[in-house]
């Protein structure tokens, strides 16, 4: 097995990889390998047995990074043999047996519980899903207020939905009960109450950094979530990056 290690970056809800566009050149800038998979968003167990057959995939050590509902994934696909550490951007940490809404649930609503949408699709030989996006005139200010707005215009009607069933299912283990990791807290957050986002850390023993940022820490701040990125890679595999030009 090399020992080269690989970073997965795993987006999140109403995003997609692209989430990562300004993160990931300071990565690879840097000498870092990156994986960045489009998630299905379809439900919390399918969507993490998909990034693990990622994972297994990968010939070395992985650091996974999860961003959002990306957290959730990462939390019970992080129990790979060859997963060396989490990193949790703007990002859910849950217990084995919680789940999403009921995480949620311990605190008060952000913004985005009055700025979500629900549409059906079919689902072959059983009742239509439902899936979950934000208003698109209201995503700017719940999901990106401190990115362009040009930027976060094209965001707003470029969603990848998740299904309404990923909120209800729990997850069937907790990674970071033997993994280390590392927590990014956005208290600008307008998406998921920061508190949330604390309370996960610290229950998984997280080390945490606190960022004056939107939902969207990685585009509004990526040379500061690449170097707590590079400081899980050293810590994890002794991979030393070089700083980003």
């Amino acid at each position: 097995m090399s020992t080269t290690p690989t970073v997965v970056l795993v987006h999140g809800a109403f995003a997609d990889a692209s989430s990562f566009a300004k993160l990931i050149p300071e990565l690879l800038d840097s000498g870092v390998k990156v994986v960045a998979p489009a998630v299905p968003n379809r439900s919390l167990t399918g969507d993490a047995a998909y990034i693990a057959s990622v994972v297994r995939q990968i010939d070395g050590p992985v650091l996974l990074v999860g961003h959002s509902y990306g957290g959730a994934v990462i939390t019970v696909a992080g129990t790979e043999e060859n997963v060396t550490g989490l990193v949790y951007l703007s990002g859910y940490a849950l217990a084995q047996g919680e789940s999403l809404g009921q995480l949620q649930g311990g605190f008060p609503d952000s913004d985005l519980a009055s700025a979500l949408v629900y549409t059906k699709f079919p689902i072959p030989g059983a009742e239509d899903g439902t899936d979950v996006s934000v208003d698109i005139e209201k995503f700017p200010a719940v999901f990106a207020h401190d990115i362009d707005p040009e930027l976060a215009r094209v965001l707003a009607v470029s969603q990848r939905p998740l299904t309404g069933l990923a909120f209800g299912e729990p997850a069937p283990y907790a990674a970071w009960k033997t993994k280390p990791s590392w927590g990014v807290v956005s208290s600008s957050d307008h998406t998921i109450n920061p508190e949330v986002e604390r309370f996960g850390y610290q229950r998984a023993g997280a080390k945490v950094t606190e960022i004056d940022s939107s939902h969207l820490v990685m585009l509004s701040h990526p040379r500061e979530v690449a170097d707590i990125i590079r400081e899980a890679l050293a810590v994890t595999t002794g991979f030393r990056a070089g700083a980003a030009g």
